[in-house]
């Protein structure tokens, strides 16, 4: 994770109480305005913990999507910027913060596709063939790995990067994609398949 992006999410979670609550102050309404006070601070707390814990996941979700490291920063950031914005909404009872965030990074990342693609309409653009070869993945990879993973597509890297990487269970991963627990087993089983495939080989040899 790059100072930058650290950098830019620490700002969002420092931003004006504004962003949580709005507040109409007048002089006889000081106890109402103590208690909103205290409630945006420990509105504030609870956004900056989510952020501390899931930066690095919402980042790698990033990395596994857009497969750029740049772009991931961009959106990591917009993800929790939109997050903060969104905080009041996030009902624990539905599903757990690294869920809920994955979501908003599902749809900043398909906000961020949508956006590119009109882009290379007005320009009149032919779209160009998957340039798989420069796609950019951890080191810690290894060299085998980041090959194959390079040969996937962009759903197929998703769904490992969640349900692998991530950890997240079927059922919230499946929340995230839009699709049913049993599409979701059903599309990382035939990931891991294809990811197979194209390892065995390289590392019997």
């Amino acid at each position: 994770m790059s100072p930058t992006l650290a950098t830019n999410l620490s700002r969002v979670g420092h931003g004006s109480a504004s962003n949580v609550c709005q507040l109409g102050v007048t002089p006889s309404a000081a106890v109402t305005y103590t208690g909103c006070v205290s409630d945006v601070a420990n509105a504030h707390q609870s956004f900056a913990s989510a952020a501390e814990q899931h930066l690095d996941d919402v980042y790698r979700y990033m990395l596994y999507v857009t497969a750029n490291p740049s772009t991931a920063e961009d959106l990591t950031s917009e993800t929790f910027e939109r997050a903060l914005k969104r905080w009041a909404r996030f009902d624990p009872k539905r599903g757990t913060a690294q869920t809920w965030l994955c979501q908003l990074a599902r749809s900043a990342a398909l906000d961020h596709f949508r956006t590119e693609e009109r882009r290379r309409r007005r320009e009149e653009r032919i779209a160009e063939p998957d340039r798989g070869a420069e796609i950019e993945l951890p080191d810690e990879y290894g060299p085998v790995l980041r090959q194959a993973l390079r040969t996937l597509s962009a759903a197929e890297r998703e769904v490992i990067a969640l349900r692998v990487v991530l950890e997240l269970h079927t059922k919230h991963a499946a929340r995230v994609l839009g699709i049913s627990p049993t599409a979701c087993t059903t599309r990382l089983s035939r990931a891991l398949e294809k990811l197979e495939q194209k390892v065995r080989p390289r590392l019997v040899a």
